[in-house]
């Protein structure tokens, strides 16, 4: 009796994943005539049709989404097992893939990829920065072992650990009405500009929640891509922000014309924390790098 290889199934979860043969075979790095066989093959050794080829790339049936789900299932279990065998009783030795979300990355991981090549030397570590959703597809699929993420966000099927909390400060530019306020409020955003960064970024959903005021406008034309953009936005004059207290403790707003105030009011913040596959075997790893960031920010 034949059965699937493992590498059919990373080629059957890729087109489940991205939908596209050209994108699946791009990120499996075989040619697209390679992973079509392979789809052809395991849906002859399955006797059922997983994809319906359209138009722009390929749709799941049915039988094809229990099927990937089953497949998952099998790459992860034989991922923990070849990770728990390799594993000896030193921690963070081997290889570790870390994702992180770019609102955290750059304020986060230059410390800490410091601390862990002296505690750790025999760690290699590898990065991999994404959106968030992006993230927890690549964790969900093995592509990487736990990402560095802003909680809160549903994510099925993994667990997290929070390493601190991180509030949200107002930026404004220099010269704005609130130029010499100590502190500020939620009040202050009403009838303003609020920029926000672009769709995808978890960012912009803890931004919003955190100033759901009815007087706010949303910037309608402006949407930035990266934090250090939206910085340079606001002194700009084009309208306020809020910005996580990480990246203000990381100079983001030195030299941008950017004034920054911390609510003197308690507003909604987002949460710094780890996230690995529930019953992964990198669980402990990841919950050591958790603990090794969340001393460096407690300095």
């Amino acid at each position: 009796m034949h059965l699937p290889t493992l590498r059919q199934l990373q080629f059957l979860c890729a087109l489940a994943d991205h939908g596209s043969f050209s994108r699946a075979a791009e990120v499996s790095l075989v040619a697209q005539p390679t992973l079509s066989a392979a789809i052809k093959e395991i849906e002859e050794l399955l006797g059922v049709r997983l994809f319906e080829r359209v138009a722009r790339g390929a749709r799941l049936t049915p039988a094809g989404e229990e099927a990937v789900e089953r497949a998952r299932q099998i790459l992860a279990d034989t991922q923990d097992l070849v990770a728990t065998a390799r594993k000896t009783n030193a921690p963070l030795s081997g290889t570790f893939r870390l994702g992180a979300i770019p609102t955290i990355a750059p304020f986060v991981l230059p410390q800490a990829l410091k601390k862990l090549r002296e505690d750790y030397p025999a760690l290699a570590l590898y990065l991999r920065e994404e959106k968030t959703a992006e993230l927890i597809l690549a964790l969900k699929s093995q592509m990487i072992d736990a990402a560095l993420i802003a909680l809160p966000w549903p994510m099925p099927g993994t667990q997290t650990m929070e390493i601190a909390p991180d509030a949200f400060w107002l930026a404004y530019p220099s010269g704005h009405r609130l130029e010499t306020a100590k502190t500020v409020s939620p009040a202050d955003l009403e009838d303003e500009t609020l920029l926000l960064l672009e769709e995808g970024h978890c960012l912009r959903g803890h931004a919003l929640s955190a100033c759901s005021l009815p007087g706010v406008e949303r910037g309608k034309e402006f949407a930035a891509t990266s934090l250090q953009t939206m910085v340079q936005m606001v002194g700009g004059g084009l309208g306020l922000s809020l910005i996580p207290e990480l990246a203000i403790k990381a100079g983001i707003a030195e030299g941008t014309g950017t004034v920054v105030r911390e609510f003197s009011k308690a507003v909604p913040s987002r949460t710094i924390g780890i996230a690995w596959r529930k019953g992964s075997a990198s669980e402990a790893d990841a919950r050591l790098i958790g603990t090794i960031i969340q001393t460096l920010l407690d300095q």
